[in-house]
This record gives C-alpha cells, sequence and structure tokens, in this order.
C-alpha cells in the first residue's frame, strides 16, 4: 500500500492552498480517509475525515469553515481545500487510511486512536507566513 501526499507549500496568510493524497494498493472505497498535521513542539493532530462514500465529514474546530475534505474513489484520491490560511496552519500534514465498515469517520482525539489507522503517508509541509 502506498499513500502519497502532494499540494503543500509556503503560502501568505489569507491564501489557500489544496492538498491531495492518492492511495494505491487497497481498495479505496473500504476506507474512510483522514487528513492530520504536526507541527514542530506540538502532537501530531488530525485535522478532518470523510468516510468512503463521502456521505460523512469532520472537521477539527479550528478549521472548520476554513478546509473543505473531499475525494474521488474513481481516481483513489483524497483532497484537503485549505482557504484563509493562517500561521497557525503551518505543519506538516499527513494523509492516512482506516479501514472502516461503516459510512462514517471520526477524528481520532487520543494518540493511541490516531495510531489505529491503517496507512500513512509520508506528508506535505504547509508553512503560512504573517
Amino acid at each position: 500500500v502506498q499513500v502519497m501526499e502532494s499540494g503543500g507549500g509556503l503560502v501568505q496568510t489569507g491564501g489557500s492552498l489544496r492538498l491531495s493524497c492518492t492511495a494505491s494498493g487497497l481498495t479505496f472505497d473500504d476506507y474512510s480517509m483522514g487528513w492530520f498535521r504536526k507541527a514542530p513542539g506540538k502532537e501530531r493532530e488530525g485535522v478532518s475525515c470523510i468516510s468512503w462514500s463521502g456521505s460523512s465529514t469532520r472537521y477539527k474546530d479550528s478549521v472548520r469553515g476554513r478546509f473543505t475534505i473531499s475525494r474521488d474513489n474513481a481516481k483513489n484520491t483524497v483532497y484537503l481545500q485549505m482557504n484563509s490560511l493562517k500561521p497557525e496552519d503551518t505543519a506538516m500534514y499527513y494523509c492516512a487510511a482506516d479501514f472502516s465498515s461503516s459510512d462514517a469517520c471520526f477524528i481520532p482525539t487520543t494518540a493511541r486512536d490516531t495510531d489505529e489507522w491503517n496507512f500513512w503517508g509520508q506528508g506535505t509541509q504547509v508553512t503560512v507566513s504573517s
């Protein structure tokens, strides 16, 4: 299984970026997909998730209304559209897949629950300058 993120970069405050994540070697629509981030000196945190069909999405409070997650199962790809970016959004962003038998997703709140996600990408850096 391979999970690969792209789309990170340097952007000014208020700008936008769209992250993409393509997964191969798995049955993509068996998995919820999620975006996580880790900033220097901080713990990894869940940002957003989307169920296998795309009917269920969830967001971390601090990004709700600014970020939008979506997926294209025909392309084995999940996206994270990030608007109105803030310096505090600066982090390495990771994509992950979680096998799920239900059409729902949940953003994990503990490191243990986060570690249970099945497959992870290598990350893409997002830097927001002030």
